[in-house]
């Protein structure tokens, strides 16, 4: 993308509402839309310095006194199994993973909701329909695509939503059955997208926004060597 591309973009900044992840502050974000074709370009570019998509938009925070929220990845590379991973491997051992592009279905949807509902009910997903989730993934602007975790080439257990990019995935959302929080299926799924980029020469997988002292947050500092976007550079967590 050239510097003359890129001034063309035009950014602006949201309303300040409530902060979902810390208590007593509040959130503003600088974004832009993705459109076009050079969506894809422009989405590259904007996540190597921070930023995320959401929707027909890419946005970074640009909150008011406050610059907790670091958009962070997992070098690949050098990312290496630990005890604990090899457990959460273990037991999930009997899942299969296919990646199906941007194919929604009706099993999708309905694992969808039984996920929002037993963990994010009072959220906007918890609000959403069939036709909500189907536009979620069929008319991202960007190059998305679904991987599906089943048992055995059985049931649906997972889903993950993912932005591809030439240098990694961006996990844009996941879910998957509550009934198997046992099995840590959450960070199986991080494991899973950190096997695939090593399998596709991919150097990084994106997991959006990490702030250190959200509760929801805390499981991607798990992930090393992690790096966070800080003052205009890639930086080892």
């Amino acid at each position: 993308m050239t510097n003359q591309h890129r001034a063309v973009l035009s950014f602006h900044r949201s309303a300040s509402i409530p902060c979902p992840y810390l208590d007593g502050k509040f959130e503003q974000q600088l974004f832009t839309a993705l459109s076009g074709p050079e969506a894809q370009a422009d989405f590259e570019y904007l996540s190597r310095i921070g930023s995320r998509r959401s929707h027909h938009s890419i946005y970074r925070p640009m909150c008011s006194g406050c610059a907790a929220c670091l958009a962070v990845r997992v070098r690949v590379r050098d990312f290496k199994d630990k005890r604990s991973w090899r457990r959460v491997r273990q037991k999930n051992s009997d899942i299969t993973v296919r990646t199906i592009g941007p194919k929604t279905t009706t099993e999708q949807f309905l694992l969808f909701q039984h996920y929002v509902q037993s963990r994010h009910h009072d959220s906007e997903m918890a609000f959403m329909n069939q036709g909500d989730y189907e536009n979620l993934i069929k008319t991202s602007p960007v190059k998305t695509t679904i991987r599906e975790y089943r048992h055995n080439n059985d049931g649906l257990a997972g889903v993950c939503l993912v932005d591809e990019m030439a240098h990694g995935p961006s996990a844009v959302y996941s879910f998957f059955n509550p009934d198997l929080s046992d099995r840590s299926f959450g960070s199986f799924i991080i494991l899973d997208l950190i096997d695939w980029a090593k399998k596709m020469n991919w150097a990084y997988v994106y997991l959006g926004y990490w702030v250190e002292n959200s509760a929801k947050m805390s499981y991607k500092r798990r992930f090393q060597p992690l790096e966070g976007f800080i003052r205009g550079a890639w930086t080892s967590l």
